[in-house]
Order: structure tokens, then sequence, then C-alpha cells
């Protein structure tokens, strides 16, 4: 198959698998999925969804998060991990929203990755999700699964976003790439994968890779 015919049958069996996709974020604005994206960072979405409600429940809106203090929000999101970095974030890129954007998230790449704590993929995916405008968020499920496939070289998480988006069609972005993730964490785990399980991978994967598979 030529990368443009896997690209195709990638497509084909996600909207089998998954017709209908939801953010697996919780989250009611723009502003909350910003901050439980960034939570999100080396922590399980689950986890992110059980704390969120107890830090929203306190401020759900910047205006209400700088009134808090940094260590109140730390102490509030220290399940998450990397507590000391991202409750600096989320204090400091609130005040930004404040100070330079009325209290709103904006809706372009150059602010949002001027936040502190703020990362391409996370300004990707409130792009894609909060404000439906096409991109095509790169995390360790969508990489790995897309090195396996043989559709990117799989040297740097840039250079798979590169090419997803030149293989993908630009409608389908905000779609697939949560359809992608959903199938990578069912199917195509990053430890023991199986090919009984992995039928994608079994169907379009090469010879150099599935011989490290199970079957």
């Amino acid at each position: 198959m030529t990368k443009k015919e896997k690209a195709q049958f990638v497509i084909d069996e996600l909207e089998k698998l998954y017709p209908t996709v939801e953010v697996p974020l919780d989250h009611k604005d723009p502003y909350t999925l910003l901050i439980a994206v960034l939570l999100s960072a080396q922590c399980t979405d689950v986890r992110v969804n059980q704390i969120t409600p107890l830090l929203f429940e306190k401020a759900d809106n910047p205006y209400d998060m700088v009134k808090m203090s940094i260590d109140d929000i730390k102490e509030i999101i220290r399940p998450c991990g990397l507590s000391p970095m991202k409750s600096k974030g989320i204090y400091g890129l609130s005040q930004i929203l404040i100070e330079k954007h009325n209290g709103k998230v904006p809706n372009n790449y150059k602010d949002l990755e001027e936040l502190p704590a703020v990362g391409h993929k996370t300004a990707s995916v409130v792009m894609a999700q909060a404000f439906d405008i096409p991109a095509f968020p790169v995390d360790t499920h969508i990489h790995r699964l897309m090195t396996r496939w043989g559709l990117t070289n799989g040297k740097s998480v840039k250079q798979t976003e590169l090419d997803a988006k030149k293989l993908f069609p630009k409608e389908l972005w905000n779609k697939l790439h949560i359809q992608i993730i959903y199938y990578g964490r069912e199917y195509s785990p990053a430890r023991n994968p199986k090919l009984s399980v992995d039928f994608i991978t079994k169907a379009i994967a090469t010879k150099k890779v599935l011989k490290d598979y199970k079957p």
C-alpha cells in the first residue's frame, strides 16, 4: 500500500469504530479546556477529569483563578503531577488573559503559545476543539501509531504533525486526531501490542515493525 492508501484505510476503519467522538477532557468553554489540556501533560485524562471539578469549583475563569494563590492551585492539582510548574502556568496565563485579552482565550497560535506552560500541542488542541479551527495535535499515542503505520519516520513530534497534515484531509483533522488517540488506547498500546487486537497495524505496518509484535 502507498502512504495515501494507508491513510485512507486508517480513515475508513476509524470512522467505523468511532463515528462520533468527544474530547476526552471535560470542559465547558475555551478557558476550562485550556486548563484541562495543560494539566494533562504526563497525566491521564481520567485523573485530570477527577481534579478539574475541584479546581473549577473555586475558579473556572481567569478572574477567579488569580484570586487564588499559586500554592492554593498547586495543592488542588497535585495529583496530576508536575504541580509546581503547572500551578505557576495556570496562574500566570490567567493574569495574561486578563491583562492582554480581556479575560478571553485567544484563537491564534501566536498568542496561545506565548502563554506560560502552553506549548504547540496544547495550543493545537484548543484551536481544534475550542474554536473548531483545523489543527492536528500530536500526542504520544498519535506519534506512536503514525510511526507504527509507516506514515511518518517518527524522528520528532513536529515531523509527525507535518506528515499527518499532508496525508489526511484538512476537514478531518479535528475529529481524526481524537479517533487515533481512542484507537491507540484501546487497540495499540505502547507496551505488548498484539496483532490479534491491533488490526490496523497488522494490515498496513511493515514487516520490520510487525516482527516486534506478539500474535
